[in-house]
């Protein structure tokens, strides 16, 4: 496995961007090796400034939120463009719920600028069967987050949406995403409607196709 500084040696050799994401873990291991996990979050930036890299070329990632709290307040240049990964899951044991439109104002109040759901929880089905924006997603949007969305191609469409779990929770019923092509009713709705910055995708293709021919970056 590469380490981070091969990674950001990397991106940096082939003119990329940097998506690096801050992962849990136990705390009293993170403590033993960084003191912390305020320092585990400061390594990762100083990682970042002993590589040279521009803060510009950056988008910090955690679905922790004081990890996104602590690059705001301590590492502003980092933190304009720290991404708070939001891990609501109906679908886990306990369920995790949406945020309140009061938490989303006050996580914005407190200069997080990016936000990340997964995609279920941005998009529904309506009456007439289309893939329409969630009350989530403008609730998101009211408070004036930039969103990022995630994962597109993460799942298996051949059967439709009904049998493609997670990422298409949306759909139970696969009542608009019956086949593989239908997935462009989705991204369609994330980008036009939604508004969304950014898409994680495991396999990009399709999606930088579709910004390709829709003349976006």
């Amino acid at each position: 496995l590469m380490t981070l500084r091969e990674s950001i040696g990397l991106n940096e050799r082939n003119g990329v961007k940097h998506t690096p994401e801050l992962k849990g873990g136990d705390a009293a291991r993170i403590t033993q090796i960084f003191g912390g996990q305020a320092e585990y979050a400061q390594k990762l930036i100083d990682d970042l400034n002993d590589a040279g890299v521009d803060p510009r070329d950056v988008w910090l990632q955690s679905f922790n939120k004081y990890d996104v709290l602590y690059w705001v307040t301590n590492a502003p240049e980092f933190g304009k463009q720290a991404v708070y990964l939001d891990s609501v899951d109906p679908t886990s044991n306990p369920p995790v719920p949406r945020l309140t439109l009061d938490e989303l104002k006050q996580l914005r109040a407190q200069g997080v600028r990016f936000f990340a759901p997964p995609m279920p929880a941005l998009l529904e089905v309506n009456a007439n069967n289309e893939v329409v924006p969630s009350k989530y997603a403008f609730d998101i949007r009211s408070v004036g987050f930039k969103i990022i969305t995630w994962t597109f191609e993460r799942s298996d469409l051949r059967k439709g949406a009904s049998q493609a779990g997670f990422y298409y929770y949306f759909d139970p019923q696969g009542r608009a995403i019956k086949k593989d092509s239908d997935m462009y009713k989705a991204l369609d709705t994330l980008a036009q409607q939604v508004k969304v910055v950014g898409i994680f995708s495991d396999c990009p293709a399709t999606v930088t196709y579709y910004a390709n021919c829709m003349g976006l970056e």
